[in-house]
């Protein structure tokens, strides 16, 4: 098995539970009256009230575009990517990046598209248009 866990602090667990179990379509596992998990595309998110991390200052340009830092997302299927972002630009989600292809007709040439939750925390989802190029130079 090769899962990844990831624990995250939002600011409430009714809003968390809207973005990634309503607006995302994440299944939600246990939790307790300070957190909740969820199946993150296949994926183990903690999702724990505190502090939110704030954006940290630094050059952090992908294909000479600036990405915010920090963020964590997941990689999914080429199909999966489109339909999310037609369901999110649908539920009127303001983008950080818009939906967009990077790296066009080179190895690795993926879509991506960084979005906020509900705490603000920043979430990157992409997809490689071959999977295994995942990890190419």
């Amino acid at each position: 098995m090769s899962v990844f866990h990831l624990a995250y602090t939002v600011n409430d667990l009714d809003s968390t539970r809207r973005f990634y179990g309503d607006l995302l379509g994440c299944q939600e596992g246990r939790s307790t009256e300070s957190w909740v998990d969820f199946d993150f595309f296949g994926n183990q998110l903690s999702l724990h009230i505190g502090q939110t991390i704030k954006e940290l200052e630094s050059d952090s340009r992908v294909d000479n575009v600036e990405v915010p830092l920090p963020h964590f997302g997941c990689v999914i299927d080429w199909d999966l990517f489109h339909n999310l972002a037609d369901k999110l630009k649908s539920a009127g989600i303001l983008f950080i990046i818009e939906p967009t292809i990077r790296f066009e007709g080179m190895p690795g040439e993926q879509a991506t598209m960084f979005l906020e939750d509900y705490s603000q925390n920043a979430l990157e989802f992409k997809s490689f248009r071959n999977p295994n190029e995942v990890f190419s130079q």
